[in-house]
C-alpha cells in the first residue's frame, strides 16, 4: 500500500479533503523522523514504537578487492510493532 492509497483510503472513510490528510500524513512523518534523528523513540499504544537502534562496529569485506574494512558504530531506525498488532495481523493472515 502507498502513501497515496492510505491517503485515499482515510479520506473515503472520513470524509475529509485528500489535501489535508496528505497534509496530516506528511507532517507525521516528519516529526517521527525529526524524533528519532534526536534520539528519542516514538511510542504508539496498540500499534507499536518507532525506536532507534544501535549497530557496533564490524569488520566487512569487500569482495570485488579482496580486501576487509571497518563498518563504523552506527544507528538505524526500526519498527516494534505492539503484542495487540501482531495477534490482530497472525489471526487474519494465514
Amino acid at each position: 500500500m502507498t502513501k497515496a492509497e492510505i491517503v485515499n483510503e482515510i479520506a473515503q472513510k472520513t470524509g475529509i479533503e485528500k489535501v489535508a490528510i496528505l497534509a496530516t500524513v506528511e507532517e507525521f512523518m516528519n516529526v517521527v523522523k525529526d524524533s528519532l534523528a534526536e534520539g528519542e523513540n516514538v511510542y504508539m499504544r496498540g500499534f507499536g514504537s518507532f525506536i532507534v537502534k544501535k549497530r557496533a562496529e564490524k569488520t566487512g569485506r569487500n569482495i570485488s578487492k579482496n580486501t576487509t574494512i571497518i563498518i563504523p558504530a552506527h544507528n538505524i531506525p526500526s519498527f516494534k510493532p505492539a503484542k495487540t498488532f501482531v495477534n490482530e495481523i497472525s489471526k487474519k493472515v494465514k
